[in-house]
């Protein structure tokens, strides 16, 4: 199912971003196949293994890639690949013996997909890092925070998924499409330094046009604006309004009541943004979130609840586009985006280590005897 189905990937088993971007493959119908190492790896925070979500839709082989029978076998697997996926820093891969080079060579079709922070050249590119510190470096960290307040990081949304993973994936798609229309494969050098800089590019249009300030919480949708902000309300709980224009800020203005204050308009004139937010604030510390709800929802002021992801999970509207769903026994985020004509699903669960590896090497043509000789030698690990 899904509109990549017969597509064939081996995943370089990294952590956050790059399995990621193969779960979002998996989750289009590919067959993804996570070649892990012998022993597991990660950010050093236990969970089950039915909770490491983003290893969901795909297999898991355990592989000794250090030793020449190991790299022979993903070889092999290589050489019947439409895409492989890896994270490494610059070089390792190409010191395992599983470069592109190598690859591209075996496989001129080959699609070879690579994942970092920092890029596979430049100064930075041998450093380690995580999300905070490539979003910093491409100007959206200090973008986001409050006014006259440290900036703050979005989760690790914008670095590791928006910039890395989604561009890392649209990118191998698109390379794949050449591919199949050309025969000719090529590497995609993702970097999410990159894609944090692009997911800024109508911001950046805004400051070189001299509408947007550099000052954290001055501008329409960094919280500067009173009419796109989030509000305290008396349960000490939230709700988000983002009335930008006009017609919707009147209809908000009429619904609070503040429609006769003339110092609630324009809503355009910054200098008149701080008695806004106050006369904002205090209205909606009157009411709960919930009797705001009431209020608000249905109507044309451009509001939501804050939800936490436990209530996001059950809420009317959520449930109705089954945004979230319950696979395996764990309610999660559901495939995304949607298709009329090749829905996607992920019905496999995240695989432990090593679940499936006598399953996939027999799925790509290795011999019963040979996988026995792999897993005896210890080059292969089977979970039992």
């Amino acid at each position: 199912m899904g509109p990549l189905a017969g597509l064939r990937i081996v995943e370089l088993a990294g952590i956050g971003a790059g399995p990621h971007c193969a779960m979002m493959l998996a989750d289009m119908g590919a067959d993804v196949v996570r070649v892990d190492r012998l022993t597991a790896s990660g950010l050093g925070v236990p969970i089950d293994a039915k909770f490491d979500l983003l290893l969901r839709g795909r297999r898991s082989l355990a592989v000794d890639l250090k030793s020449e029978a190991g790299r022979d076998t993903v070889l092999r697997m290589i050489d019947q690949a439409d895409a492989v996926i890896e994270s490494f820093r610059p070089g390792v891969v190409e010191r395992m013996g599983l470069g592109p080079d190598v690859c591209l060579s075996r496989n001129p079709k080959l699609v070879f997909g690579r994942l970092t922070g920092w890029g596979q050249n430049g100064p930075y590119a041998q450093m380690a890092g995580h999300d905070i510190n490539y979003i910093a470096l491409s100007g959206v960290l200090h973008a986001i925070g409050s006014r006259g307040g440290l900036p703050v990081p979005p989760l690790n949304l914008v670095g590791d998924f928006g910039g890395g993973a989604v561009y890392a994936a649209f990118g191998i798609v698109s390379a794949l499409l050449h591919a199949q229309r050309t025969g000719q494969g090529q590497v995609v050098d993702a970097a999410m330094v990159d894609g944090a800089a692009a997911l800024l590019t109508m911001v950046v249009g805004f400051q070189r046009g001299g509408i947007w300030s550099s000052q954290r919480g001055d501008n329409i949708v960094d919280g500067g604006a009173p009419y796109y902000a989030a509000y305290e309300t008396s349960d000490g709980r939230f709700v988000s309004i983002g009335a930008m224009e006009e017609k919707f800020y009147e209809l908000l203005l009429t619904k609070l009541n503040l429609g006769d204050d003339a110092n609630m308009r324009p809503h355009t004139d910054r200098s008149r943004w701080e008695y806004q937010r106050d006369r904002f604030k205090a209205c909606f510390l009157t009411r709960s979130r919930d009797e705001w709800c009431a209020v608000l929802e249905g109507t044309d002021t451009c509001f939501a609840p804050v939800l936490t992801i436990d209530e996001a999970s059950s809420h009317p509207h959520l449930k109705a586009r089954k945004t979230y769903v319950d696979l395996n026994g764990v309610n999660q985020p559901a495939p995304n985006p949607r298709f009329s004509v090749t829905p996607s699903a992920s019905s496999m669960p995240p695989a432990s280590l090593g679940q499936h590896s006598r399953e996939v090497l027999a799925d790509w043509g290795i011999a019963s005897e040979a996988i026995e000789k792999l897993c005896s030698s210890s080059v292969v690990f089977q979970a039992n």
